[in-house]
């Protein structure tokens, strides 16, 4: 690259390429996202495999999500001081290593060992994707190309469990880490070829002590979440993480407000719009994540659906989202994304209710209708929210707002399963009169009651979405009145 070019947009090689660099950053955002899913459909026949508890199998899902949520920020940061495309393409190595290394892991302890390393590669590739978008595409296009960065991190979230079940019931458990390492290298070799050299770095300090912070806080409370279920909450060492956890967040967010250049910017959050945009994002990646977790669970141990079968049922959410989400994004274009995203949001409240009132002698037809019900909302709510996001925030900002935006999608996915893997073993353990951390052979109805409760939690999540877009929606309309009568009032005073 010529280095007296200054910007991405003023290089016409770079110009020229820019869409197939887009491909190669979604291939990864895909893979990454993916990879936070598609490991439940396959917990079942992991703890059968390698002998575990279920409440021992779900720290492989967990663990993946959480060490995402305690790096990004801080790759973020990396990525501003040494270079986005650097960091990118060191993420996208490391995630191909620790993708093969989970496939080849034969116990609890080497496969958890190998998801820290394949999040690690993740978030370095989730944490800079938005921003290489935004340095690439010129300002006219820059919303189209965030949008596609956008459905592939929702079809990646929610495609998983779908495709997980077809390949585990074919190929193995391992098949779906191994499937990443031709795809990644592929992408490596592409990126080899097409990304260009970082022209843009600075010259800014790592916020060590911000970073260290935020993953004690991250850590120490979903640890505490998933060891609670085994050890019981009122067990001093889980009191003492919350504490930890809670004293943590409040020192981090001291210190961000603080100092001069702080790895995450709360002045974002100033802007009430944003805040409002960004918490139903999380709401809904909390709901979906309790569906993500129960779901493979009931089709394949309660239905008595194969891997495979359960995978082509779950496929039903992104298959329908995959037809839905670009015609919403269409339309907020024209209408604006308020009224979809209440609207998808009351589909997904409906959804979960359908989901809460299945049991064991509920038809395939029934079950598929509320995941494709489910699907439909999400493709509403999904792309209208991620611009009303973007829209909120100065263009300077928009690598920052995207990174923050990963964040938070990710934590929700960390509290979904979190809160339905709490959930459904207090009720079970309620109903068993004993603690319960796995299913119950012969015992479907403790497990079905349990399952009721949490989708009855989830749809309740939902419709604490519907209220704050409904109050979104009337503020904007109030605002956009206002400002019909103010220029109706100019006019009229303009003409007198």
């Amino acid at each position: 690259m010529n280095s007296t070019v200054s910007s991405y947009k003023d290089d016409p090689h770079v110009q020229q390429r820019r869409w197939r660099i887009l491909i190669i950053l979604n291939l990864f955002t895909f893979m990454a996202t993916l990879d936070g899913s598609i490991i439940n459909v396959a917990l079942p026949t992991i703890t059968r495999e390698l002998g575990l508890e279920l409440g021992h199998a779900q720290w492989v899902s967990s663990i993946y999500l959480m060490a995402i949520c305690s790096f990004i920020l801080l790759f973020g940061r990396f990525g501003d001081i040494f270079g986005k495309i650097r960091i990118f393409r060191i993420g996208t190595v490391i995630f191909v290593v620790g993708s093969l290394l989970c496939g080849l892991s034969g116990s609890l302890t080497t496969l958890i060992a190998a998801r820290v390393i394949q999040a690690i590669g993740a978030s370095m590739t989730m944490a800079n994707s938005q921003g290489i978008v935004t340095d690439i595409f010129p300002d006219n296009e820059r919303g189209k190309a965030l949008g596609f960065v956008g459905t592939f991190v929702s079809l990646g979230s929610i495609a998983g469990p779908g495709i997980g079940g077809i390949m585990v019931s074919s190929l193995g458990w391992e098949s779906i880490f191994w499937i990443n390492v031709p795809l990644g290298l592929i992408a490596i070799l592409l990126g080899a070829k097409l990304l260009p050299k970082d022209i843009q770095t600075a010259k800014k300090k790592v916020d060590g002590a911000g970073s260290l912070l935020f993953a004690g806080f991250i850590v120490s409370l979903i640890a505490a979440i998933l060891l609670g279920q085994e050890v019981g909450y009122s067990d001093w060492r889980i009191i003492a993480l919350l504490v930890f956890a809670a004293v943590a967040f409040m020192v981090f967010l001291r210190l961000e407000s603080r100092i001069k250049e702080p790895m995450l910017d709360l002045d974002l959050f100033r802007n009430p719009l944003f805040s409002l945009s960004i918490l139903c994002g999380f709401l809904v990646f909390v709901s979906m994540f309790c569906y993500n977790i129960i779901a493979p669970f009931y089709l394949q141990s309660i239905v008595g659906l194969s891997p495979s079968s359960a995978g082509w049922m779950m496929m039903l959410y992104p298959l329908v989202m995959v037809v839905i989400a670009p015609i919403s994004g269409a339309l907020s274009d024209k209408i604006g994304g308020e009224w979809l995203t209440f609207t998808g949001l009351l589909l997904m409240v409906g959804a979960q209710a359908g989901l809460a009132s299945l049991n064991e002698h509920s038809t395939l037809i029934g079950v598929g209708s509320f995941i494709a019900l489910l699907g439909l909302g999400g493709g509403l709510f999904q792309s209208p929210n991620n611009s009303l996001v973007m829209s909120t925030v100065p263009r300077p900002r928009l690598g920052v707002a995207g990174s923050v935006n990963s964040l938070i999608r990710n934590f929700g996915m960390v509290v979904g399963i979190a809160l339905a893997t709490t959930t459904l073993f207090g009720v079970m353990s309620q109903k068993a009169g004993t603690r319960v951390t796995g299913l119950i052979p012969d015992r479907p109805d403790i497990f079905l009651a349990g399952m009721n409760v949490v989708f009855t939690v989830s749809a309740s999540i939902c419709v604490v979405g519907v209220l704050l877009t409904g109050w979104r929606l009337l503020k904007r309309k109030r605002s956009k009145d206002g400002e019909d009568h103010h220029g109706q009032k100019v006019t009229k005073e303009a003409k007198a």
